[in-house]
């Protein structure tokens, strides 16, 4: 793998991100194409895999294998993650030359061939699959059918005004994955997590999407965002209201001992302030606010795992 020497830090990318101030410069245009520069999206992959395990918790009981599916989990997201990025700037180098917020990422600025891209891409799927065979069965049938999810999003804005869906119909697959790696079979409350974490996907990505509306519409990309326009507030807070519904009815599913049921619906009381908090100060004409709000949902997500996992050890 070549790239070039490396240039300043991503448009889009937090100032004083640690691969700009500690990665050995040869390895951050790899980074950046993985974005590495921005966890936010490690996060948004890895919590629904959480909210699985604590599901499954409570449903059967924890288990010393549930240690490893977290682990698995996080190193997971975080590689794949890295590859799903890595295959979105190859299949959308073309755009994002066009785009202000895109076009110094590492494909379009020159920093990574595209040669080395495919490279790279191979190296991170590569290690996903080495801790995907670490599972059962049923987890390793649910990660390959996966990819197929993977390999269509980023061409959906291409064809649809809802690309935000297949993003959570990908980003959300963690839930049944790591259900299902805990005993090898799925469960209703694993399948409507998952349900509500597209749902969440579709309130959070149609906030990003806001930043890039101009660019989108001069190049004919779709988005949520775009076909919402002014009435996004309204909708933001449809799926706002779902995905808060189906975590509720997730719980529900499991059918807890009370103990277990008030910890864990205080975790979807407690999503649910947070997503009201970010409508508050929604606004979607202003690109910073758009940011911090969307970055903001790792806290939510947290919230929620962080419940479902007490409620699976009380």
């Amino acid at each position: 793998m070549q790239a070039t020497a490396p240039m300043p830090s991503v448009s889009d990318a937090p100032r004083g991100n640690w691969v700009d101030r500690l990665a050995p410069p040869g390895w951050r245009p790899w980074l950046r194409l993985s974005r590495a520069d921005r966890p936010i999206g490690t996060w948004l992959l890895l919590l629904p895999c959480w909210w699985g395990t604590g599901l499954a918790m409570i449903v059967d009981r924890p288990r010393w294998v549930d240690l490893w599916v977290v682990i698995a989990c996080t190193i997971g997201a975080a590689v794949m993650r890295g590859a799903g990025c890595t295959w979105n700037d190859i299949t959308d180098r073309d755009i994002d030359e066009q785009v202000a917020r895109t076009r110094s990422r590492p494909l379009p600025s020159g920093q990574v061939t595209l040669r080395g891209a495919y490279l790279w891409l191979a190296v991170q799927a590569g290690i996903g699959a080495a801790l995907l065979f670490t599972m059962n069965g049923a987890a390793i049938a649910l990660g390959v059918a996966s990819l197929a999810l993977v390999a269509i999003y980023p061409f959906a804005k291409r064809f649809t005004w809802w690309p935000q869906v297949f993003l959570g119909l990908a980003f959300n697959w963690g839930a049944l994955l790591a259900f299902a790696a805990h005993g090898g079979t799925l469960h209703p409350a694993a399948v409507l997590a998952y349900a509500a974490g597209i749902s969440w996907t579709l309130f959070y990505d149609t906030i990003y999407a806001h930043q890039d509306t101009e660019d989108d519409a001069l190049i004919g990309v779709k988005s949520t965002a775009r076909l919402f326009g002014d009435a996004s507030p309204r909708w933001l807070l449809g799926f706002a209201a779902l995905s808060v519904l189906l975590l509720a009815a997730a719980v529900a599913a499991t059918r807890p001992a009370p103990l277990p049921a008030v910890i864990a619906g205080l975790g979807v009381a407690g999503f649910a302030l947070h997503l009201a908090w970010q409508l508050r100060r929604l606004d979607p004409s202003s690109t910073g606010t758009c940011l911090r709000l969307f970055r903001s949902n790792r806290d939510a997500g947290l919230i929620v795992a962080l419940a479902f996992a007490l409620a699976g050890l009380a």
